[in-house]
């Protein structure tokens, strides 16, 4: 198994945010996390990434446990993420926002990059390569050397994710992908997730509200209602379960 998480549970002084969560995610797997505003779905990616130390459960990527581990040392092992708001830096360009982040793989040193070593100039090469392969894998080549403040907001949306994808990683934690685009963008955002999926062959893990995006990508999905996971198994399932739609409607009042 790629990544599993057993009985992760957090507290933010009295509030349990988090309460047993556990997770198998296989390779080539992509995995949906859904629930109500408030239901933890965040605090669970944070839980993963080291944001915050999960109070009890284990975290393991390929049998190594990163619980307590800092975020860059959880990146460098394979997990990369977006964020539900954006978090780029708006006086770069494109392409140097997705340069900067292959620079945690350098292995020429700094010797290398003052005396520019051959294998400097090969790894450089390599870089620009693969950065110029992301630029088309997300259709953002043409904002290549525009600022990213200047973007539509879905460009940015997808600048953010190839940034994660520069660091190859091994799985993809993409926190609501969707949020405020438009019906056309949600479609283009399918189609590319797809392609990264199929081209990269990373792991996804997701969270999303639009039922759409969710059932057209995923393999299964779990649903977190109060820090706590009411409903698991494939899109077909879940969107019948009575248990999901009355957490996302409420109970119908008989009376």
């Amino acid at each position: 198994m790629l990544l599993e998480v057993h009985n992760m549970s957090h507290c933010f002084g009295g509030l349990r945010a988090v309460n047993g969560f556990s997770l198998a995610l296989d390779a080539g797997q992509i995995h949906g996390l859904i629930g109500p505003n408030g239901a933890g779905k965040t605090t669970v990616f944070n839980l993963i990434t080291g944001v915050h130390v999960p109070d009890e459960g284990a975290v393991l990527l390929e049998g190594r446990n990163l619980r307590g581990l800092e975020t860059h040392r959880i990146a460098a092992l394979g997990i990369s993420r977006t964020f539900q708001n954006l978090r780029l830096w708006r006086h770069l360009s494109v392409l140097d926002h997705i340069r900067m982040a292959h620079y945690s793989q350098l292995r020429y040193g700094i010797f290398g990059a003052l005396f520019g070593t051959p294998a400097c100039r090969r790894q450089e090469k390599e870089i620009t390569a693969h950065c110029h392969r992301l630029l088309e894998t997300f259709d953002i080549s043409r904002f290549a050397e525009q600022l990213v403040g200047s973007l539509p907001y879905g460009a940015q949306r997808r600048v953010e994710m190839a940034r994660a994808m520069a660091a190859r990683p091994k799985v993809l934690f993409l926190d609501e992908p969707t949020a405020g685009m438009t019906p056309d963008e949600l479609v283009q955002m399918i189609g590319i997730i797809r392609q990264v999926h199929w081209e990269f062959g990373v792991a996804i893990l997701l969270i999303e509200h639009r039922m759409k995006f969710v059932m057209e990508l995923c393999d299964s999905v779990q649903v977190l209602v109060f820090g706590e996971v009411i409903a698991q198994g494939p899109p077909t399932a879940i969107q019948n379960n009575p248990k999901v739609i009355e957490a996302y409607l409420g109970k119908e009042d008989i009376h």
